[in-house]
Parts: structure tokens; sequence; C-alpha cells
């Protein structure tokens, strides 16, 4: 079991190679630590220098014993190989759990680290969780309201969408303790 986390890959700011400023062609890959096969890479950008921006929307399945996603920046060398600018570990908390809802987009940054754990940029991305059509309802329970959907119970038994939302409550017999 597994969700659909779609993250955009914005930019990336004050990447530096030996205390130099990159002169381009940077990418990044994404990968989640549940899952060693999936890599999802941006393309290559020539201009933007120690700067640069992708804009680039990448979609992934992340299992649900992840705990990370690897954010990795990285920069073309000559022939076909490249060299790690700097690396960002993302905990899946970030996206998946607590106060954010599903389908609800997030931008955040987080601090590039080079291989020798010393600061080396910053890497601006957005997220989302995508709803999966197992958790959401598509029953007679559920409407939506100002685009979301809610989840209730319905106020009368003559076909009426309208829905009751609130916290259950359990109904005690005081009468019974006194």
């Amino acid at each position: 079991m597994s969700q659909t986390l779609e993250i955009t890959i914005l930019s990336a700011e004050n990447l530096l190679e030996n205390k130099k400023a990159i002169k381009g062609n940077t990418f990044v890959t994404v990968q989640c630590d549940g899952s060693n096969d999936e890599v999802s890479t941006t393309g290559l950008d020539s201009e933007g220098g120690s700067y640069p921006t992708w804009n680039e929307k990448l979609v992934m399945e992340v299992p649900m014993h992840a705990r990370f996603v690897t954010i990795d920046v990285r920069y073309k060398t000559r022939g076909t190989s490249s060299c790690s600018v700097g690396v960002a570990r993302i905990p899946i908390s970030d996206f998946i759990g607590g106060y954010v809802h599903e389908n609800q987009l997030q931008f955040l940054s987080y601090r590039l680290w080079d291989n020798r754990v010393r600061r080396n940029g910053v890497v601006n991305i957005s997220a989302k969780v995508k709803v999966s059509q197992q958790s959401s309802c598509s029953n007679s329970m559920s409407s939506l309201v100002n685009g979301v959907p809610v989840t209730g119970v319905p106020v009368a038994g003559n076909g009426s969408n309208r829905i009751v939302t609130g916290i259950p409550a359990v109904w005690l017999n005081y009468q019974s303790s006194l």
C-alpha cells in the first residue's frame, strides 16, 4: 500500500562547488527511502548557474513504511558523469499526516548539505499528497463545501444531501450513577 506524492522542484539558491559559483547544467534527483528502484529526475538547467530554476512536477509512489524523501541537487561534469552539490533528507511527516490535509499544496524550502556535511544552498519545492480513490468517499454520507469533501450524518431520510458534522459524543446515563 502506498500514497502518491506530487513534488514540484521549483528552484535552488546559492549553489557552490569548492566555494565557487556553479556555472550551470544542474538537475535534481528525488528518491524515497522505502523504494530503491524509483528515482525521479528533472531536466538540466543550463542557464541558472548558482540560482537554477526547473519548475518540474515529479509524481512518485511513497510506501507507507517510508520515512524520508531525499532530494539531491547535482551538476553535470564532462562526459556522462555528475557530481552532487547538496542533499536534503526530508521527513515524510512534513507531507503526510499531522496538520496537513490530502490534496493541500505546500511551498517548502530545505537546506542542502554537501558530502562534507557543510551548508551548500537551499532547494525550493512544492508538495501535495494526492487523494487516493480508496480514501475519498463517494456515497451519500459525503458532500462538498467550498470544494472540500465533508463527511457527516444525513439530516433527513428524504433524499436531502444536507449533512451534520461534528465530533461524535457518547451519551451516558447519569441517573444510574447517582
